[in-house]
């Protein structure tokens, strides 16, 4: 435990000089009472004034919005997780959480309960589309009553959240068998995490570990599931575990190639390295909604398949990629010219390195590097 808190001490003292951040409040509806809400804005947010981001809502703002922005940031700095618009809610003044949370005898938000329902899904989220750029991608998240009440956003037929982090949920009455209602009645892709710690009471395990069986029994395209119970773990020391679980299974499609994906899922396929390649980042980009450059490095873990599996005839629609990405690099060259090389075509090939001399290098592929590949072939051309 001791461990975990000094980690995340690290990630937010490291980091804390990138963000900005907003202290602000707004009306509850039809009342006088206002509520604090903090917004951390991203690094980049004031230079690049085209770009929009996720929104993440986190409920119980006052004591899980630092944990959550420390593995964002963490997470951004390695280009690990993308940058997003994080707002915390307060609700440690007054009992309010319990307040917020109040539901009737049939599991649906009551009185100040309804009346919260309202301010986040209505005040809150007006409120933010309206002054900041965020794009489509929403998520909520909450500990134990507020991992609960998220889930009323799912009743609603068009849910407000695409993603949802419910950690220790204390379900209201009947609502494990309204969310299986809700999973396959929703059309649009939905993200759902829960996790729970072994710590956790036994009525809550239970429960949570009840839901997950009846989840696993449907068959639902569209919803993407991960249930966790996080080992060795009390009520509140699951969350610093949970919270970057579920940030990493949401934007698995964002990070780069790893080893394990390289070596099980990319150097295993027979054909379509490329597609590979570009259905990848197609499916981030729909989450981000907006375009992501192919980094360098997943360039080169789907040249190296090629390679090693021999596909040389996708070289050619690689490099036509990478002069997409890097139209100014000697990238699209250097793959071009491999094709020809592979191909036989020495002395298309050694031009073919030549052309990408007067270009940017990237990564290791530089002006020694092309030079050395041209005069190499050429030598080979004249020993023919």
């Amino acid at each position: 435990m001791k461990k975990i808190i000094l980690l995340f001490s690290l990630i937010l003292a490291l980091c804390s000089n990138a963000q900005s951040t907003v202290n602000d409040t707004l009306k509850m509806n039809k009342t006088s009472i206002k509520r604090s809400i903090t917004i951390s804005l991203p690094a980049s947010y004031q230079n690049d004034k085209t770009r929009s981001y996720p929104l993440l809502i986190v409920l119980d703002g006052d004591y899980l919005t630092a944990p959550f922005e420390g593995v964002l940031k963490y997470g951004n700095y390695w280009d690990d997780l993308p940058e997003m618009i994080v707002v915390g809610i307060d609700q440690n003044k007054n009992d309010e959480r319990f307040n917020d949370t109040d539901t009737d005898d049939e599991g649906l938000p009551k009185a100040k309960g309804a009346d919260f329902y309202e301010f986040v899904g209505a005040t809150v989220l007006n409120y933010i589309q309206q002054k900041y750029r965020i794009n489509n991608f929403k998520i909520i998240a909450g500990h134990d009553v507020t991992a609960s009440y998220l889930n009323f956003y799912l009743y609603k037929d068009a849910p407000l959240f695409n993603a949802y982090i419910s950690l220790s949920p204390e379900y209201a009455y009947g609502m494990e068998q309204r969310l299986i209602n809700r999973f396959q009645a929703v059309k649009q892709n939905i993200f759902y995490y829960i996790a729970i710690g072994d710590g956790d009471t036994k009525v809550m395990k239970d429960k949570a570990t009840l839901f997950n069986t009846a989840v696993k029994q449907i068959e639902v395209p569209s919803l993407n599931y991960k249930f966790e119970e996080i080992k060795e773990a009390s009520h509140y020391s699951m969350v610093l575990q949970a919270i970057p679980h579920a940030l990493y299974y949401f934007f698995e499609s964002y990070q780069p190639i790893t080893t394990t994906e390289y070596q099980n899922k990319i150097v295993t396929l027979k054909e379509g390295y490329v597609d590979y390649l570009r259905k990848r980042y197609e499916k981030s980009e729909k989450i981000l909604s907006y375009k992501l450059k192919i980094r360098y490095n997943d360039f080169k873990a789907i040249y190296s398949a090629i390679m090693k599996n021999k596909a040389y005839n996708e070289l050619e629609e690689l490099a036509q990629e990478a002069n997409k990405n890097y139209p100014k690099s000697m990238l699209g060259d250097y793959y071009l010219a491999s094709y020809y090389e592979q191909k036989g075509d020495l002395k298309r090939a050694a031009k073919t390195y030549l052309n990408a001399f007067p270009k940017e290098p990237i990564g290791d592929i530089d002006k020694d590097v092309v030079i050395n590949k041209s005069d190499e072939l050429r030598s080979k051309m004249d020993k023919q």
